[in-house]
């Protein structure tokens, strides 16, 4: 009779011991699923914004709300138009009054940064020294202000809208987003308030007005003009002379 060998008890398999993630563990997890999601998004609606009109920003919707606080009509006035209808004059109006280097620079005029940063420290007018590409990155992308966080934001948008749009569709959705007057943005839009025209038919002078009152154009007006506007508009006039063929 065959006799039953004694089967050894088997040892259980060690268990893999399984660390909880610490605190600092999850913030950065959360942190770092962050900031690529930002950057996926932001790449994505850049890109989008190549081909797409630029139909609203936020500043139209802070400009509407300040309207509604204050007891006025939330007056939007905008109009799309391509950069081909929109005269030559305004785009070296605007060229000779915000950004004399805009086809030279890659985004950042680090001179005119510098000199602005020189002027600030003296206690003259704050100045920023933004360029047309920072401005651009700002009016489509962000919030109002000058503090740093959103100078950080400007700075990557700038970089990517330098990369990915070019400087003839910097300056079309420049010329199409831009505040040119009260509730009134964009060149078609200021073009037929301010002069009952088409953007396409400014003359030189017409889009000197409108490139003299955008530092300020809730305020100043490109008709029946103060002589701080009207100075402005002569001097910029004298500029666009110097200013040759605009190659993008």
């Amino acid at each position: 009779m065959a006799t039953k060998k004694p089967v050894k008890p088997t040892k259980p398999k060690p268990t893999k011991k399984t660390t909880q993630p610490t605190f600092w563990g999850k913030v950065k997890k959360i942190v770092w699923k962050t900031f690529l999601w930002f950057n996926i998004i932001s790449v994505i609606l850049v890109f989008v914004f190549k081909f797409v009109p630029v139909g609203y920003t936020p500043l139209m919707a802070i400009r509407a709300f300040e309207h509604n606080s204050a007891g006025k009509d939330m007056v939007c006035s905008h109009d799309w138009v391509p950069l081909s209808d929109i005269s030559i004059n305004l785009q070296k109006a605007v060229i000779a009054s915000e950004d004399g280097r805009f086809l030279k620079h890659s985004g950042f005029d680090f001179t005119a940064m510098q000199k602005a940063f020189k002027s600030n420290n003296k206690g003259k007018k704050i100045k920023g020294g933004s360029t047309i590409s920072q401005q651009t990155a700002k009016n489509v992308f962000l919030w109002q202000g000058r503090s740093y966080i959103r100078k950080i934001f400007e700075a990557y948008y700038t970089f990517l809208i330098e990369i990915i749009w070019g400087k003839e569709r910097i300056m079309e959705v420049y010329l199409n987003s831009i505040e040119m007057g009260d509730g009134v943005y964009g060149a078609e839009a200021a073009s037929k308030h301010w002069f009952h025209k088409s953007a396409k038919n400014l003359t030189k002078y017409d889009a000197a007005a409108i490139a003299a009152i955008l530092p300020n154009p809730r305020k100043y007006k490109a008709t029946n003009s103060s002589s701080y506007v009207n100075r402005r508009k002569n001097k910029i006039v004298k500029i666009m002379r110097q200013i040759g063929k605009l190659e993008y």
